[in-house]
C-alpha cells in the first residue's frame, strides 16, 4: 500500500505529456488553464486588508475559478482546482 504523502514528484518528459494531452478534450485543457491561473491570482489576494480594487480583483478571480471548476468538475469531480492547492 503507498502513501500519497511518501509519493515523490517526478517530471514527465514532454511527449508523454503531450500524449497526455491528446487524449484530454481541448475545452478541459483549457478550464484546466483558467483554473490554475485564477487560483493563483486568489492567493495573490490574501490578507486581512484588501483595498477596493484588490478586493473587486479577488472576486473576479474567484468567480473565474469557480467557472473553470465547473467545467473540470462536470468532467470528473476530482479535478477541481482549489485556491490553496500545490497542484
Amino acid at each position: 500500500m503507498t502513501a500519497s504523502h511518501l509519493l515523490v514528484p517526478v517530471p514527465i518528459p514532454d511527449r508523454v505529456a503531450a500524449l497526455i494531452g491528446s487524449c484530454i478534450p481541448p475545452h478541459i485543457l483549457q478550464a484546466e488553464f483558467d483554473a490554475d491561473c485564477a487560483a493563483r491570482e486568489v492567493r495573490r489576494f490574501r490578507g486581512p486588508r484588501l483595498g477596493v480594487e484588490d478586493q473587486a480583483d479577488r472576486e473576479q478571480a474567484l468567480s473565474e475559478l469557480a467557472r473553470a471548476n465547473k467545467v473540470l468538475a462536470a468532467h470528473h469531480p476530482h479535478l477541481a482546482v482549489l485556491p490553496g492547492s500545490p497542484f
